[in-house]
């Protein structure tokens, strides 16, 4: 049988700024052959996120991705050729397997395959019953620890992670206001997702419009973005609230560090908390959020949305149209469908 060629992006280069597509090499090769104890994979779907950025850099929770390397991401595709008796041609699973039609899986490295839950379609898996969701979960009831009744704010809120943030919040009993940018992602907030309120941060002055939301403080504010809207929550903090750092999408691209929060003496006054978490921290008990999420999903309490790009080509854009605000809810590159009923 001949052996399928292996389509790929490489880093090329550390980003300086914006990442570009300038960051990147295609490159074209034979797919591998899975040794013993290995099971080759054809990736059917790529997570989009803006951690990659953070990858791509230098050292973080991850090493580095190194120069010449495929660029990292998480995925999820067919076993196509098993040399593990754990997993068997046609089965769908998930793991680090980067950007690239063809990925060599093995148990007990970072590329190690997860099978799949049995009937989450693959989208629903690699959004809110994926990381993003138990990013959600944990993040914000481990974290934030809301209470009902209580104000919480999310900002990129029209995001993967944001949108499950704040309907988890209102599951929880609380009040939700949601920041956001563009009136479309706004009137989805308030509108699909049902939030209390929320903040186009680009035609508002983000501090003044919290001041008239949240007349009575904020109790906890779940953060993706960083920059000044911190800056703003802080200044509108409630007495011991929580601010839950999940991201950082406002500095990501930055040439150097920026300076820190100036409001953040509010930490003092309010007797406040702010906490950063990984995800990964988390993951021994993953049963627990999937379990959780599952049910909302089900009960029509939680929503979920997706935005498709099309082809392997196309993944440098789509992690660009992350830090352009573009995406409307979790990321994806499609990169084609299972062969055969999962």
């Amino acid at each position: 049988m001949t052996q399928p060629m292996n389509h790929q992006w490489l880093l090329a280069r550390r980003p300086e700024g914006l990442v570009s597509v300038q960051d990147f090499q295609y490159v074209e090769s034979s797919a591998p052959e899975p040794a013993d104890g290995e099971a080759l994979v054809r990736n059917l779907f790529l997570s989009v996120d803006p951690t990659q950025r953070g990858w791509m850099a230098g050292d973080t929770y991850l090493p580095a991705v190194k120069i010449g390397e495929v660029m990292r991401s998480f995925a999820v595709g067919e076993v196509v050729e098993s040399r593990h008796p754990a997993f068997k041609p046609g089965q769908i699973v998930q793991g680090l397997f980067g950007w690239q039609e063809f990925a060599i899986a093995r148990p007990g490295t970072p590329s190690s395959p997860t099978p799949l839950p049995a009937g989450v379609p693959i989208e629903t898996a690699m959004s809110v019953l994926g990381l993003t969701g138990i990013t959600a979960y944990f993040g914000l009831l481990d974290v934030g620890r809301p209470k009902p009744g209580e104000t919480v704010v999310v900002s990129g809120a029209a995001g993967a992670t944001g949108s499950a943030a704040a309907q988890i919040a209102r599951i929880a009993g609380c009040r939700v206001i949601g920041i956001a940018g563009g009136p479309e992602k706004c009137a989805y907030l308030t509108g699909e997702l049902g939030l209390d309120g929320a903040v186009d941060y680009r035609s508002a002055d983000p501090a003044k419009a919290l001041r008239a939301l949240c007349p009575k403080g904020i109790d906890v504010f779940f953060d993706n973005v960083g920059g000044p809207i911190l800056d703003a929550v802080l200044a509108q903090l409630a007495l011991r609230g929580r601010i839950v750092l999940c991201g950082g999408i406002a500095h990501y691209n930055d040439a150097r560090p920026s300076p820190g929060p100036s409001n953040y003496l509010a930490l003092v006054v309010k007797r406040g908390r702010m906490e950063g978490f990984i995800v990964l921290d988390y993951l021994s008990r993953s049963g627990e959020a999937v379990t959780a999420l599952a049910g909302w999903l089900r009960e029509g309490r939680l929503k979920d949305r997706v935005d498709l790009v099309d082809g392997l080509t196309n993944a440098p854009e789509a992690l660009l149209r992350v830090f352009a605000g573009k995406n409307q809810g979790k990321q994806l590159v499609r990169l084609g469908n299972p062969t055969r009923p999962a």
